[in-house]
């Protein structure tokens, strides 16, 4: 179900929900929390789709704010039932004045005594922890990989980083980390002695993920970045190299990645590109600051020191 409301304000939106619940279009008891979504209309509609799949796991609130030019005036949309999964969505579509302060428009929206969640899903404030919409979220989710240099994003991530904040270019990588810790866990347990990535230009998961493993080795990691040509953008592969032979965890195709071990045939393993509903979902399941992001994001990313261009 859907129901507009064009030329509104937050009270009588609030006034809607309430009437909705108690006519018994949508029921707000077992909300575990409330996502608030700034987003552009161009990417409003992703970012839904994706909040109302991850909803199946975390039944919330969703509070969509987009903000535009013009006449000073609020519209907005209530969206329950099958058209809002397991959540109810509130879109908000603010013009002129009325766009001027985005906490003032949500904080009459919130889910009483339950957590708050801030999502920008392309164009991200400088600092998200300090922004109207951060300083009301527990955790706050960014995505570097929407920028124009995302070498540049990551630093500013890392310069302004506060406890709470996290990246969907850190979640894309769990698999990666997943995969290299399983195969450290087996015998021969050898000391890794040097580190080798490969991945796009435009892909901040490169990055991270050398970043990641010059804190987990404490050891040099050469990163090396290019366009590519035969094989999908994101991460390629990683070397890690031991007394006994190099493992190389190699992606050629979008899902299926090769892992090479000295004295072992080669496996091919699952390892497809992470949608965005799986790393919203992901990041929706911990509410408490990811520490380990945080280190890689400042220390780690500190430590890397630049990336070598492929010829």
């Amino acid at each position: 179900m859907i129901i507009d409301l064009p030329d509104t304000t937050v009270s009588q939106v609030a006034k809607q929900l309430v009437k909705v619940r108690e006519e018994g279009g949508a029921v707000a008891l077992g909300r575990v929390l409330t996502l608030v979504i700034s987003a552009r209309n161009g990417v409003a509609e992703a970012a839904i789709d994706a909040a109302n799949d991850a909803s199946r796991e975390h039944p919330m609130r969703v509070i969509v704010v987009t903000t535009g030019e013009g006449e000073a005036h609020l519209d907005a949309q209530i969206r329950v039932g099958g058209d809002a999964g397991a959540s109810e969505v509130v879109v908000l579509h603010a013009y002129g004045d009325a766009a001027s302060n985005e906490e003032s428009l949500v904080t009459g929206l919130l889910l009483p005594d339950a957590p708050v969640v801030a999502w920008w899903p392309e164009e991200a404030p400088s600092n998200p922890a300090s922004s109207p919409l951060g300083r009301i979220a527990q955790r706050r989710i960014t995505d570097a990989a929407t920028a124009t240099d995302v070498r540049d994003r990551l630093a500013l991530l890392g310069a302004e980083h506060a406890p709470g904040d996290t990246d969907l270019a850190w979640t894309r990588l769990t698999h990666w980390r997943e995969q290299l810790a399983a195969v450290l866990d087996q015998p021969p347990y050898e000391p890794v002695t040097a580190v080798e990535v490969l991945g796009a230009a435009a892909s901040p998961s490169t990055a991270l993920l050398a970043a990641w493993l010059r804190l987990a080795f404490d050891v040099p990691v050469v990163w090396h970045y290019e366009d590519p040509e035969h094989w999908e953008a994101g991460i390629k592969s990683v070397r890690l190299t031991r007394a006994s032979g190099d493992i190389l965890l190699e992606r050629p195709e979008t899902s299926v990645a090769v892992l090479t071990q000295p004295g072992q045939p080669d496996h091919e393993l699952h390892l497809p590109r992470r949608t965005l509903r799986e790393c919203l979902a992901e990041e929706l399941r911990r509410l408490d600051a990811d520490l380990l992001y945080g280190r890689v994001i400042t220390d780690g990313l500190e430590k890397l020191g630049l990336p070598e261009k492929t010829a």
